[in-house]
């Protein structure tokens, strides 16, 4: 570890550099997930850095989740898990909300949900089957005064579709832009008469298609659904949404 844990140079803000130094051995994974790092003591002294310096690079290391420190233990590299980059995602979304951010998302949803129906097409396990038949069920019997629960399970039928596509970049990517479409749904399932038995129909064709393993019927089927959504929001919500 010398080469991680040596002298720092005084042309950018120390503890900044700090921060970089140790980022970047994780990075390039000379420090891997479960490693102890050197005590606070050590590493002043490697970095020949004052501990106030470093003390600021550890806590914003921590604060980046890169790092844990562990009172009474000492400071361990993180393992970073896929549910904190879509935990980072949900934050950025939710803070950027507006009507740009939904036709933006509309636009994403176009491009990659017909490819991810036909890729759950050609991967689809009998228990991804199982988990969108109860989607469809739960919808199905679903209380109709209750708006809320009827758009939580539509989003997981879509949710579960990307997770049978098999890969997990596809997760990563759209469970973030599915949790902020509640907001809209909720809106529409409750004042748009027919639109829960349209979006119910439309996910059984889709549900059919993946289950033959027919990847282009799968595709089609969500290229048709998400041409109704958009068509939904330039009717409904273009010009609303602030």
């Amino acid at each position: 570890m010398d080469d991680i844990f040596s002298k720092i140079g005084v042309t950018q803000t120390l503890s900044q550099k700090i921060e970089r130094k140790i980022e970047e051995a994780i990075r390039q994974k000379k420090l891997v997930s479960g490693v102890r790092l050197p005590s606070e003591k050590e590493l002043c002294e490697r970095f020949a850095v004052s501990r106030t310096a470093l003390r600021e690079a550890l806590r914003r290391l921590s604060a980046r989740g890169l790092i844990q420190i562990r009172k009474g233990s000492g400071m361990y590299v993180s393992e970073i898990k896929i549910e904190d980059a879509i935990s980072s995602l949900n934050l950025y979304y939710d803070l950027k909300f507006d009507s740009n951010l939904i036709s933006q998302i509309i636009e994403v949803r176009r491009l990659f949900e017909p490819q991810i129906a036909r890729l759950a097409a050609r991967n689809r396990t009998l228990e991804d089957i199982e988990k969108l038949r109860e989607n469809l069920r739960s919808l199905e019997s679903c209380d109709p005064d209750n708006t809320q629960l009827e758009v939580d399970t539509i989003n997981k039928f879509h949710m579960n579709l990307a997770k049978a596509s098999g890969n997990p970049i596809v997760i990563v990517t759209m469970e973030p832009i599915y949790s902020l479409l509640p907001r809209m749904r909720n809106f529409i399932y409750a004042n748009i008469e027919g639109e829960k038995e349209y979006t119910l129909d439309a996910q059984k064709k889709i549900l059919q298609a993946v289950e033959k393993q027919d990847e282009a019927a799968a595709h089609d089927e969500s290229v048709k659904l998400l041409i109704r959504n958009h068509e939904v929001y330039e009717k409904y919500f273009k010009g609303v949404l602030k």
